[in-house]
């Protein structure tokens, strides 16, 4: 596996892999809307004159509200932020539309398809929190304008660099916001002659001495940026300096701790604390609605989810990566084509679409799932060895690789 260079968001969450792809192949795949949580996308006036707008997810439960909200704030992928694709925050948006909020996910500028100017102040940490603060303020600003949103209940939350943002926010008066929520806020920057994480203590203590609202602060002992010792200085500057926050260090998850809000099994993590905070705060917590899960294949008794020489059409470097596949985190999700193309994708947002969208984009004839999660729904005929032969004869054994970085879709070579 290809590892991206570690200065920006996750090192784990969502992985796909697959073949004969050219190299430096990338997708920008782009989820459905999800109609049962209402999610529809708006564009935020942001910047001096309004003169940008900001790609904006949005969730609501039914009904004209008002609702309280939750905004929630993305982290930085490896390359260039106009390429990273829109963030949706999926399952933490559920669970607060199942408890009545809505939920807003701005993509900053120069992020996604917003427009207007990344800005970048290099290894200044302090100055890149309250750069990025300032959409997630206009963000707030229009929210406010909006008649089905509850203006005197707001809580912000961010993750990576959303969260180093989210608490560089607290630094001014923030009318109707409750609390901030920091999952592994930070910055990483690994270039020449910049001390990173003396330069993110520092923040952390001009943020705190200018703190206006309580915060939340999570942690994971195995986060590949931000580790345990690192996150304790960072919040003991943040309150050494009069800020209000509490900090949780939660025990390893998965991989890599620093992908765990974008994880489907990450609500076992973080909700118990955020609904305490929430509460403390005066922020409703009870649960409302009721959103059912996405539905999934059904497992069918065609082969054991590890028989390998069962999946259809493999070539010997397709059973690698399916063999490989295995190994893989669940959320999971393998798919073949007739014409040899294969596909896994791993944890995230809908690994199931992901998969096929991703192998149907380079195959010449459609893909479908073999293998969900740690079975088997393929639900065609088996095939017989020499129809194998001749379906994978033509297939060139290019080697297979996946970047890593947070929500990722990647392809043969490689994607996000």
């Amino acid at each position: 596996m290809l590892r991206a260079r570690p200065s920006v968001r996750t090192l784990s969450s969502l992985f796909v892999a697959a073949l004969a792809m050219a190299p430096g192949f990338a997708i920008n795949q782009e989820l459905q809307l999800d109609y049962r949580m209402n999610e529809h996308i708006v564009q935020v006036p942001a910047g001096p004159q309004d003169r940008a707008m900001l790609e904006t997810t949005v969730f609501q439960p039914n009904g004209p509200g008002p609702f309280p909200l939750i905004i929630i704030n993305h982290g930085k992928d490896p390359g260039r932020p106009s390429l990273q694709p829109r963030d949706r925050f999926y399952h933490m948006a559920t669970a607060f539309v199942k408890r009545g909020y809505a939920v807003m996910v701005p993509m900053r500028q120069g992020f996604a398809n917003s427009t207007g100017r990344y800005a970048d102040h290099g290894c200044d940490m302090t100055a890149n929190g309250y750069s990025q603060a300032e959409d997630i303020r206009d963000t707030l600003d229009y929210a406010r304008q909006q008649p089905w949103i509850d203006k005197e209940h707001i809580v912000v939350a961010g993750q990576s660099y959303g969260g180093l943002a989210t608490i560089a926010l607290g630094a001014q008066p923030l009318p109707g916001v409750r609390g901030l929520i920091n999952f592994a806020g930070g910055l990483r920057d690994d270039s020449d002659r910049c001390a990173w994480r003396s330069q993110l203590v520092s923040a952390f203590a001009e943020y705190g001495a200018r703190n206006t609202v309580p915060t939340l602060w999570m942690y994971g002992k195995n986060d590949s940026l931000f580790g345990p010792e690192l996150a304790k200085r960072m919040h003991a500057a943040f309150e050494g300096a009069g800020g209000r926050g509490r900090l949780v260090e939660f025990e390893p998850f998965k991989r890599d701790a620093h992908g765990m809000l974008a994880s489907r099994d990450g609500e076992k993590v973080w909700l118990e604390d955020t609904e305490k905070f929430l509460k403390q705060v005066g922020m409703p917590t009870e649960v409302l609605h009721e959103v059912p899960p996405p539905p999934t294949p059904a497992k069918t008794d065609y082969a054991r989810v590890d028989d390998v020489e069962a999946v259809p059409f493999l070539s010997e470097h397709g059973k690698r990566a399916y063999q490989e596949y295995l190994t893989k985190m669940t959320p999971r999700a393998f798919a073949v084509s007739p014409s040899g193309a294969w596909t896994w994708a791993e944890e995230g947002e809908d690994p199931d679409g992901r998969a096929l969208a991703t192998c149907s984009a380079k195959s010449t004839e459609p893909c479908r799932l073999y293998s969900v999660d740690d079975y088997v729904v393929w639900t065609g005929e088996r095939i017989d060895a020499a129809e194998k032969a001749a379906a994978t004869a033509s297939l060139s054994p290019a080697p297979a690789s996946a970047t890593a970085s947070a929500p990722t879709t990647s392809v043969g070579s490689t994607t996000r």
